[in-house]
């Protein structure tokens, strides 16, 4: 849509944000606006702009698809906004605010009520609004559109775009949790940060399914009503259940649009499943369907503009990306200026393989859309303004999602059929069975470029795509800081991220005084600090007594004093099943504008053990505590017959093979982080009854390898 900037307490402001407007041009070609508190320029060409001498300056780059506005925009207040906000007319119509446009909306809005009353809107956008010397910074709640800041003890700055922050040099960019506004003080350089409620999914609907079916397929038509543009527009397609339904929905309406599919040219027999999908649908329901195949050679290319552009080199990132990124070309080619896409729905009805091993899925589905801002909203946001095109997500509607959460989970997952009650509704609305129940296949598998990537990583002789990939954007994805215990599923998601480009940057253990605390491991953990040593990395040690639920408050604490001394944005867990765990983490680093990375999430727990020993883990159980258990298990090392043993105990008993329940805890004594080794020289085995024990460790020592 747009792109916005904003320079705080720097003697070089207005330089800094014509700077960071050519870096941002894509996002808006419609022309290019900057403003201090008292004069706006507006023009086409950045060279036109004469000197604002002033410490603080905004800037934007407009991308008009509703009225030819430019922007800042001034009344009692100054305004710099990316957005799209749905019900501007009726807010305009309601307050008699006489604005031409959403953004002119928005400026009217705040000056009214100022960021108290702003679930009133509803759309997307991030928008940077001062009035007097206080600046407030705010994204819609699920962070369709991006918001990036940098805050230090001398300046404040903002922008649409990571890379347009450290092209001009501010440090510490860290990107805006879309649950925290940020109200900052311009005269003294404070910023404060204010956190806004989340969706909830209880209570859950109570009603037939009929009734919820019929509910909720209005809702949908409406949410996709409502994001209509004027003009032609395109639609990113992959022969899904999403895609399909957004298709049959606009050639019903008949609306002027095309279906993009974009996927490797195999020059095989065998085609992606995603093209052969699309040509189905298409030619079944007289669709217009653009397809780019494109030649394993000619990746390369693509991925030295993507991966930069998406500022990541997560394999799983850039294998939707490129195929995104294809489509859209071709879509812009067209003179779309808006494209939509099914993104959202496999969060709000359940349409995961972790949703099918839920045991709650719409907490599932809370917990995704928690983190869809990092893993999904950000990359695609980019891909399509490099496009100069607007993204367009019906699924993510916030009224439908605050209905859809509610929907009692048997009708999401029945049986094997994720996404139920929406399949059920495609068919009232005349979709062929086979197209409204056909199986869910990721982007980057359908379309083969996921393939790719490893055969142009083999070919270029690199061990994995993450490294063949690492190339084209050599910096970090993002710094994490890795909660800790001494285990092997704490260290096991820390060496994943590390495998998947993420710098770790720090270790947090909890020490607790309790040996049964509900969240921290006890036993083994006199050596975290060799462990640390082992790895290279600081950590960080934060007391607690252990006690339920007041030990996420020395939790926070933890996370908040890693974010002041290490600059961490994110933290990674260890959490396998444990949704009690996972889901106050995750409330803890929402609230502190952290991501959460969970890469072991329901990985099944024998196979999770079984890649630890293969990947050159050497544990040690350390504690203990289930039936079938003793103290034999203890200090000596773990083996694959181990692994057999856990799962005829758990099918004799029903124990966690994990250990996650608590049955076991562990210690990691090398691994693939480790430069060095950990050898027990002396120990000593504590039994407390038949099958419950632990092992002290009284003395340690690292080696080389």
């Amino acid at each position: 849509m747009c792109g916005i900037i904003g320079v705080f307490n720097d003697k070089d402001a207005f330089n800094k944000v014509k700077t960071a407007l050519a870096i941002l041009h894509n996002r808006g070609k419609d022309g290019f606006g900057i403003a201090n508190g008292h004069e706006i320029q507006h023009h086409h060409d950045l060279k036109k702009f004469f000197p604002l001498k002033d410490k603080n300056v905004v800037g934007h780059a407009l991308h008009a698809v509703v009225d030819h506005i430019p922007q800042p925009i001034k009344k009692d207040g100054i305004l710099v906004a990316n957005c799209e906000i749905y019900n501007w007319k009726k807010l305009n119509l309601k307050y008699k605010f006489k604005a031409q446009n959403d953004a002119e909306t928005l400026l009217s809005f705040l000056d009214k009520f100022g960021i108290e009353r702003l679930d009133e809107l509803d759309g997307v956008y991030s928008f940077a609004y001062r009035k007097e010397d206080v600046l407030y910074l705010a994204r819609d709640i699920l962070g369709e559109k991006p918001l990036w800041y940098s805050y230090t003890t001398d300046n404040f700055a903002f922008a649409s775009e990571k890379k347009a922050l450290e092209k001009l040099g501010f440090l510490d960019i860290q990107e805006l949790n879309p649950r925290s506004l940020i109200k900052y003080d311009i005269s003294a350089n404070k910023i404060e940060f204010i956190f806004r409620e989340f969706f909830t999914y209880l209570p859950e609907h109570i009603g037939s399914f009929e009734t919820l079916k019929e509910k909720t397929a209005v809702l949908l038509d409406k949410a996709i009503e409502k994001r209509i543009p004027e003009k032609k527009f395109g639609l990113l397609f992959s022969g899904g259940i999403d895609s399909t339904y957004l298709a049959k929905y606009f050639k019903d309406k008949e609306y002027d649009f095309t279906c993009y599919t974009a996927v490797l040219d195999t020059e095989s027999a065998t085609i992606p499943s995603d093209l052969e999908a699309a040509q189905k649908v298409t030619k079944e329901l007289g669709l217009n369907l653009k397809v780019k195949k494109i030649k394993l050679q000619e990746i390369p290319p693509y991925l030295k503009k993507i991966v930069p552009l998406i500022e990541d080199s997560n394999v799983v990132k850039v294998g939707v990306a490129l195929t995104f990124y294809v489509a859209c070309e071709m879509a812009k080619e067209d003179g779309c200026k808006v494209i939509f896409s099914g993104l959202g729905s496999e969060e709000i009805f359940a349409g995961y393989e972790r949703h099918k091993n839920s045991a709650n899925i719409n907490q599932e589905c809370l917990s995704g859309l928690r983190k869809m801002y990092e893993r999904d909203l950000y990359r695609d946001d980019v891909l399509t303004m490099d496009n100069n095109m607007e993204l367009r997500l019906p699924f993510l509607d916030l009224e439908l999602i605050d209905y859809a959460l509610k929907i009692p989970e048997k009708y999401k997952i029945k049986g094997e059929v994720t996404k139920y009650i929406l399949r059920e509704i495609a068919l009232e609305k005349g979709i062929p069975k086979e197209y409204a129940f056909r199986k869910k296949t990721a982007a980057q598998y359908g379309s083969k470029f996921d393939y790719a990537l490893g055969k142009l990583a083999k070919q270029q002789k690199f061990p994995s795509k993450s490294a063949y990939l690492r190339t084209f954007y050599p910096s970090h994805n993002l710094k994490l800081g890795v909660l800790f215990s001494s285990g092997k599923d704490s260290t096991a998601a820390a060496q994943i991220m590390k495998q998947q480009n993420y710098e770790l940057t720090c270790l947090i253990h909890l020490k607790s005084e309790n040996p049964d605390s509900y969240m921290f491991q006890t036993a083994g953990t006199e050596l975290v600090e060799m462990q640390a040593e082992a790895m290279g990395l600081p950590i960080l040690i934060q007391k607690t007594k252990g006690e339920k639920e007041s030990e996420l408050k020395d939790l926070e604490k933890a996370f908040q004093e890693a974010q002041k001394k290490y600059q961490i944005e994110g933290i990674v867990s260890g959490a396998l099943f444990s949704t009690y765990q996972r889901d106050r983490i995750e409330k803890i680093c929402d609230k502190l504008g952290l991501k959460i990375f969970s890469p072991l999430w329901h990985k099944p727990q024998d196979k999770h053990l079984q890649d630890l020993l293969e990947k050159g883990f050497e544990i040690v159980l350390t504690a203990v505590a289930a039936e079938g258990l003793d103290k034999s298990w203890l200090g000596r090392k773990f083996t694959v017959k181990d692994i057999e043993k856990l799962q005829k105990l758990h099918q004799k008993y029903g124990l966690n093979v994990a250990g996650e329940g608590g049955e076991t805890e562990s210690l990691v004594l090398d691994c693939p982080l480790f430069t060095k080794k950990i050898v027990l020289e002396k120990t000593e085995i504590i039994e407390e009854d038949k099958n419950r024990a632990h092992l002290v460790i009284k003395k340690a020592k690292l080696v080389a390898k």
